[in-house]
């Protein structure tokens, strides 16, 4: 459905589920083309969302869910951190209504050219590093989605040329017609297994539906080296033309590495650049370098904006982000590795020894690929979790010394207490955020304050 058709459809009655940063969105794109809203929210909501709600006059619940205002919808607009097993949600699955993600929602208001990026690593210092390479350009364009602000929430304030989203499985999972320009999967390794009945293959499939809408006039950037995106692409139709990236092999289309210059091979005009000029390091970060360049190129950005784009971007909070060097010791807050992949990235890139605070919500975790990373760089570990153990099982023969924890204030005084001068203190958990913390970033703002307070 394209936007004029939406455009034309009568008032409906649009029932939003949870009131964070989508839903909130949603309601206000759904307000603002003149339907009948209803927000409904489990918990609280936070004070800056209660009061946007109540400036636009929408009417909204919190702290449970009436049936009677919820199963009378037309369409549900569901926020993303919503399980499917929700009681709510089979209940209107029952009831036959159409349910979609918030991205969905607002694709249908929104006739803007899409650059969609996907991945289970990288995804946000990729959106950013896109949102840069646009903003360096001067290209008319908004970043958002699963990062900053939601796709709704632009589109209600008005056009732009280019939408540059950081897109997840669980938004992926809700999206019926949302068809990307640009559709870039990264990497795709085991995250989220508890949301996909523990199994790998439906996390795949979630994250291969970033192109099922795009058609031979649209672009799908992706990693040749990565083993489950190879295995998922023999098996499904993609109509767009594919844009390989690969740190492995030379390749005759797409973008690699060879003799440590980055080389983008798309057209007539060929981007190369040496790799040691990037400004974020590490091997994961030219892959992540190589797809957001890919995707500037396709843009027609120029040669020249793009090496000086590459060489100023800063990198992402909470991602391998240098915070503080006390006593010769440094400290790195990666809050946002919530998977063990990202976590491996990080451990790989230590090149001092390193106290490792891990742990958290285990979403079906399995540790074993980091046992030799652990044994090479790791000294001591610092478990910071309500439930341990199995951090404990795992690495619990890998280390000298391991002491568990329940706060970041005890964490980081362990962990100042163990590291030596010359060491790295780095937060890494492997593991969501949501016993002891409101989400990563909450847990790294934390990590940060704790350390600045030693």
């Amino acid at each position: 459905m394209t936007a004029p058709e939406q455009e034309h459809i009568g008032k409906q009655r649009i029932v939003i589920l949870g009131g964070g940063m989508s839903g909130v969105g949603a309601a206000m794109l759904a307000t603002q083309k003149g339907h009948d809203v209803f927000l409904s929210d489990g918990g609280v909501l936070k004070d800056a969302f209660a009061k946007a709600l109540l400036n636009q006059s929408i009417p909204h619940e919190t702290g449970g869910h009436d049936l009677n205002q919820i199963l009378n919808a037309d369409i549900v607009v569901k926020s993303p951190g919503i399980p499917d097993d929700a009681t709510i949600i089979i209940k209107i699955k029952e009831a036959g209504i159409p349910m979609v993600s918030e991205i969905e929602f607002a694709a249908r208001y929104s006739e803007d050219m899409i650059v969609a990026i996907t991945g289970s690593n990288g995804k946000t210092t990729v959106t950013s590093l896109v949102g840069h390479l646009t903003e360096t350009a001067q290209l008319d364009a908004t970043v958002g989605g699963n990062i900053g602000q939601s796709f709704a929430a632009q589109v209600a304030e008005g056009p732009a040329e280019i939408r540059v989203l950081e897109v997840s499985s669980f938004q992926l999972d809700g999206i019926v017609d949302f068809k990307p320009h640009i559709a870039m999967l990264l990497n795709i390794t085991p995250d989220h297994l508890d949301r996909y009945d523990y199994k790998f293959e439906n996390y795949v499939a979630s994250k291969m539906r970033i192109a099922m809408n795009q058609d031979q006039n649209d672009y799908f950037i992706y990693n040749a080296d990565d083993p489950a995106i190879k295995k998922a692409m023999k098996k499904t139709t993609i109509k767009s033309k594919q844009v390989p990236f690969s740190l492995e092999r030379e390749l005759p289309y797409g973008a690699y590495v060879k003799e440590d210059r980055l080389t983008i091979n798309i057209d007539s005009n060929p981007f190369t650049m040496p790799i040691q000029e990037l400004s974020v390091k590490g091997q994961h970060n030219t892959a992540n370098a190589m797809a957001a360049a890919t995707a500037a190129k396709l843009l027609q950005i120029r040669k020249e904006t793009i090496r000086q784009s590459l060489q100023s971007f800063q990198g992402v909070e909470h991602r391998l982000e240098q915070v503080l060097k006390i006593n010769k010791v440094q400290y790195i807050n990666d809050s946002k590795a919530t998977n063990v992949n990202a976590t491996y990235y990080a451990l790989d890139s230590m090149e001092r020894p390193t106290v490792w605070i891990v742990g958290g919500v285990d979403k079906g975790n399995e540790y074993q690929e980091l046992y030799g990373l652990v044994n090479k760089n790791v000294k001591a570990i610092v478990c910071l979790g309500v439930d341990n153990s199995k951090i404990v099982e795992a690495f619990g023969n890998c280390v000298a010394q391991m002491v568990e924890t329940s706060s970041m204030e005890d964490a980081v005084r362990v962990a100042y207490k163990l590291a030596d001068p010359g060491d790295n203190v780095l937060l890494s958990p492997a593991c969501a955020s949501f016993d002891l913390f409101e989400n990563y970033e909450d847990r790294g703002r934390q990590f940060k304050n704790a350390v600045r307070a030693l």
